[in-house]
């Protein structure tokens, strides 16, 4: 489990900013372990600011929810840079569903900690053919502090480290939850890859 550094005051010469990052499949407990960190900031009356992209309406438009219904009120955000307008009287930064972000994310990242701000980003780190993701591998090699968690296998209760599609769109970026993804462990993840591209194959071949 990650323990906090000690956080001084934001504006006192001791305090040094950082970058944390919560990564990881879908339903491996990324929010979970976001709204964990902010409520333990919220206890040790620490000032902070949530942040997730306007587009991830899954749940709620504003706030931010977990698998588990546990939630937490959020600003959205259009693009990254804007994060910026949000978070000048606060300590500590949280930004969910991180990968939605364009790439101006790690500059905002690296200039909030620059300043002396808790950093705290969530987000997938491998997109659903099991490929690095938007910003979150690069925000990984800036940060001082990586939390990847792990699902379980929906095909054999192995650890789950990939998200596999289940339905057959090929668009990079398509918002779901149970009804679209499942985690599965590597070996399930590529048996359902390969049984994808037979199966894209024999449409194929239908179609010509």
């Amino acid at each position: 489990m990650f323990i906090e550094p000690k956080l001084h005051d934001r504006f006192s010469e001791k305090q040094t900013g950082w970058i944390e990052i919560i990564c990881g499949s879908m339903f491996s407990g990324k929010t979970e372990e976001l709204i964990r960190r902010v409520n333990r900031a919220t206890i040790a009356k620490q000032t902070v600011k949530i942040l997730k992209p306007a587009i991830d309406k899954r749940y709620d438009e504003k706030d931010i929810i977990s698998h588990n219904q546990n939630y937490v009120e959020s600003i959205p955000i259009e693009k990254a840079e804007d994060i910026l307008i949000y978070t000048e009287n606060c300590q500590v930064v949280a930004i969910d569903e991180a990968q939605f972000f364009d790439n101006k994310l790690v500059e905002v990242c690296t200039e909030l900690a620059n300043h002396g701000f808790r950093v705290i980003v969530s987000g997938l780190d491998m997109n659903f053919e099991g490929k690095p993701f938007g910003v979150i591998p690069e925000l990984m090699s800036v940060a001082e502090y990586v939390t990847k968690l792990h699902a379980i296998c929906a095909k054999c209760g192995d650890v789950g480290n990939y998200s596999f599609r289940l339905v057959d769109q090929e668009e990079e970026v398509l918002l779901g939850e149970k009804n679209h993804y499942e985690a599965r462990c590597r070996k399930c993840f590529n048996i359902g890859m390969e049984e994808r591209k037979r199966k894209l194959e024999i449409m194929q071949k239908i179609n010509e």
